[in-house]
């Protein structure tokens, strides 16, 4: 039996859109820690955020495109929201006794430009997946769920990845360099999805048995700016 809110979604639903959300904004505090893994040189919040493609996968998988679409929009608002609280948090002025003003600016704080970069690049990637596997589950008629998680992620990171390294390092970092480790990272996050496949059909078929739902979006207005 669903156990459901007042609004009518199920607390199982809640609770993957909180884990998304979760793993969305704490990647944004982690980003500045940056990591050396062997001959790789990545941000913190590689090992994060692609939690948040596993979870969108669930997300329109089990429920569709048009829940997924607004958790997404939800997940934008509380990404800006966060950015904006710790830029405002920067700029208050610190008390006289208070000697690590330095250090919270660097940790916490960030460019416009890689702001900028961030959000654009969660919002085209985040949408693109949600729609690639929605497609991929009306072509495969709901068969090889592996091949729909893992397509998904490789198309929709490839446009995260690419606008969000460009937009932030253009200029910056030479061409040659950028463009190392934008198929770097890629492939990090891609891998990551795939060694993932397990954990995502367990958790699938829970929500799938446990909700009663399998959503097939073949009517569903893909315009992410449609909120229905």
């Amino acid at each position: 039996m669903r156990s459901t809110t007042e609004q009518g979604y199920s607390l199982w639903f809640l609770l993957v859109v909180a884990t998304m959300l979760t793993s969305l904004l704490v990647s944004n505090v982690v980003a500045s820690k940056v990591v050396q893994m062997g001959p790789f040189i990545i941000s913190g919040a590689e090992f994060i955020f692609p939690i948040s493609y596993i979870v969108n996968d669930v997300l329109t998988e089990v429920y569709g495109y048009r829940r997924s679409r607004i958790v997404i929009w939800i997940g934008f608002g509380a990404n800006l929201l966060m950015v904006l609280a710790i830029q405002g948090a920067i700029a208050l002025p610190p008390a006289p006794f208070w000697e690590h003003q330095e250090a919270y600016a660097t940790v916490l704080g960030a460019t416009p430009r890689l702001l900028v970069a961030s959000l654009c690049a969660y919002l085209v990637g985040e949408f693109i997946n949600a729609y690639v596997l929605a497609k991929m589950k009306i072509l495969t008629k709901g068969r090889w769920l592996w091949t729909r998680t893992i397509g998904s992620t490789f198309v929709g990171q490839m446009f995260d990845t690419a606008i969000f390294s460009i937009v932030a390092f253009w200029g910056v970092i030479p061409l040659r360099e950028l463009g190392i480790m934008i198929l770097t990272v890629w492939f990090i996050k891609t891998a990551y999805e795939a060694f993932a496949t397990p954990l995502t059909y367990a958790i699938v078929n829970f929500l799938k048995r446990r909700e009663g739902v399998d959503v097939y979006d073949y009517d569903t207005r893909f315009n992410p700016f449609v909120l229905e």
